[in-house]
């Protein structure tokens, strides 16, 4: 019973919620990655190459090899480069596409974060913790004047 009770405070605390939706957007992302590198920036950089198609370019390394009745009896052995370089670019994207998300949120924050910024509701947390700082600073200066 203990091990349910602390499953269920794992649970309700957020952590496991957290994990699925971060799981369920990152699959839904690398869709949309995928769909965004093969449809649409790897068509015109293949006309800018006269319709090289990056996806089936490889390096032979063994040709395969076939009897008299044309079955093969030895397979291929290639590189597959044309694939490695569509990942890449898949890659590249998806850590652009992060960058920009995550500095946009910071940008975010930091606006969130400043108490004298207006347009942007400020956490309560950021809010006592600066009217505390302004508070302390004004009790040490109270302090220094009254020493002199």
């Amino acid at each position: 019973m203990k091990f349910l009770k602390e499953f269920k405070e794992f649970a309700v605390k957020g952590n496991m919620m957290d994990m699925a939706i971060g799981i369920i957007i990152g699959a839904s992302f690398n869709k949309v990655i995928d769909v965004l590198v093969k449809k649409v920036f790897l068509p015109p950089l293949s006309l800018m190459t006269d319709g090289l198609n990056f996806q089936n370019k490889r390096l032979i390394l063994r040709d395969a090899i076939t009897n008299n009745e044309g079955v093969i009896t030895t397979q291929e052995v290639a590189v597959h480069y044309g694939e490695l370089f569509e990942v890449f670019l898949d890659f590249l994207i998806v850590g652009f596409t992060v960058f920009l998300v995550v500095k946009a949120m910071n940008r975010l924050r930091d606006k969130s974060q400043d108490v004298k910024n207006k347009t942007v509701k400020t956490p309560k947390d950021i809010e006592l913790l600066s009217r505390l700082s302004e508070l302390m600073e004004e009790q040490n200066s109270l302090l220094k004047a009254s020493k002199k």
